[in-house]
């Protein structure tokens, strides 16, 4: 086997730091690992962000000379990642399932516009183009079969209102080939539609058509390197090739669920096979495979909302929103880290999991669920700064109190073994999962213990 192919090349091109792992393919372990901050072009067009990757690939090869000619696979968030902008029929149904759907493909949804409501205002639609600035629209609405005006209605608006970037049509597929015609010269994708009928989800191919835009208009739109081979490199945006590490590692442990504390946000990635009889009759159906990304909880950018019920931490959280690179130095200030991820973790995975409770019906008292039960979730991964740079024990202390039964029907994991991906594995392991699967398995299974795997 030729060197090569012995190794690959893991990269993950963040907001803040450019994160590179050295895989050996033949035992699916990290060998080599190294950082450096993002390197992103400069106000003057001075800069190039492959200028840090190249720092990560020096490090790597003073390690392993192997790491100079390896196959290099990589995903970025950097330059603001994947802004979606999601359009639907109306709030509860369409709009809701394509939210659902721009999350679990590694999005950042920077606006949901109920078009329903709105087909006639062309204020909406410049605003959506000029304002709100998405990279991908995904355009979703009615079910198969149904009413197709709205969804036709709001590919005109699109056009009218004079966005021109790329657009992923999951609505009633009867009316595709129209909406594809309205669009014309706008670059677009057909995709199935995320809500064939009321009450079921279907994600899959949209997810891959958002993707599939991601990597062909979005990433060179950037303009984030000069250089040629950098979109070469990327295979997709890093949150969607998390998830996907997440799946990976599902495959071998089950039900599992991630929660990654960020400076601005904190993010939940879950896969649990469903029980019919627990799920909860709601109108947009909860899936196997979910992310849900919180705006308003992090541990640096939006400090301040984290805490808003722990008055004790406002000056801490106060500081921290005001300098994002903070970093605490004393036990004092580590305690309060500490408490504000607590927080963050909390309401996060609360907020994924929903709650169960008892109410009246005709056939008598019976249990009402909502979200998603992650009772029987057996492994739960953290994964942020703070984790992985924290003092001894720091995961046990920040999780503990989002499993087991914490009272209000809350549905959390109820004993699950708590690890912690210190050295980026779930991002390596979706990177890997398409060409070198069996390498993304046992790399994933890591996670589980030395002799996992």
């Amino acid at each position: 086997m030729a060197e090569r192919d012995e190794v690959a090349l893991c990269v993950d091109f963040g907001s803040t730091f450019t994160k590179a792992g050295l895989v050996d393919l033949r035992c699916g372990r990290i060998v080599a690992r190294a950082e450096h901050a993002t390197t992103l072009p400069g106000p003057d067009g001075t800069g190039d962000i492959l200028d840090g990757y190249d720092a990560c690939v020096a490090a790597l090869a003073d390690a392993d000379p192997r790491a100079l000619a390896a196959e290099v696979l990589a995903c970025s968030s950097a330059g603001g990642g994947l802004r979606i902008a999601v359009v639907g029929n109306e709030e509860l149904v369409t709009a809701e399932a394509g939210r659902r759907v721009a999350l679990s493909s590694g999005g950042k949804v920077v606006a949901v516009l109920a078009a329903a409501s709105r087909a006639a205002d062309s204020a909406a639609w410049r605003t959506l183009s000029h304002t709100t600035r998405p990279d991908v629209v995904l355009l979703t609405g009615g079910t198969d079969g149904g009413n197709s005006e709205v969804l036709l209605e709001a590919a005109r608006g699109l056009v009218a209102g004079g966005w021109t970037g790329p657009v992923v049509v999951a609505g009633n597929v009867d009316a595709r080939a129209e909406v594809g015609a309205i669009l014309g010269a706008v670059p677009h994708v057909l995709a199935d539609n995320v809500v064939p009928q009321i009450g079921v989800l279907a994600p899959e191919s949209a997810r891959t058509a958002v993707r599939e835009m991601f990597l062909a208009h979005v990433i060179g739109g950037k303009h984030l390197s000069a250089r040629s081979d950098f979109a070469g490199m990327v295979r997709g945006a890093t949150p969607d090739v998390v998830l996907t590490g997440v799946e990976v590692l599902a495959t071998g442990v089950g039900d599992v669920v991630v929660v990654d504390v960020g400076g601005a946000t904190t993010d939940v990635h879950s896969v649990v096979e469903l029980d019919p009889d627990s799920v909860g009759r709601e109108v947009v159906a909860t899936t196997r495979v979910t992310r849900t990304v919180e705006g308003d909880l992090g541990m640096r950018w939006s400090a301040l909302s984290t805490v808003t019920d722990l008055p004790e931490l406002a000056d801490a959280a106060r500081r921290r929103h005001d300098d994002p690179a903070f970093l605490p130095d004393t036990d004092a200030e580590r305690d309060a880290d500490e408490q504000i991820a607590r927080a963050a973790v909390g309401l996060a995975l609360r907020r994924h999991a929903g709650r169960s409770k008892v109410v009246l019906s005709p056939e008598g008292r019976v249990v009402e669920r909502t979200g998603k039960d992650l009772r029987r979730v057996g492994l739960l991964v953290g994964s942020g700064g703070v984790l992985r740079h924290g003092r001894p024990g720091v995961a046990g202390r920040v999780l503990a109190g989002s499993t087991g039964d914490v009272g209000g029907g809350w549905q959390l994991p109820s004993h699950p073994r708590v690890v912690v991906d210190d050295d980026y594995v779930l991002a390596a392991a979706g990177l890997l999962a398409a060409a070198h699967p069996e390498a993304a398995y046992r790399l994933a299974m890591t996670l589980t213990g030395p002799d996992a795997g």
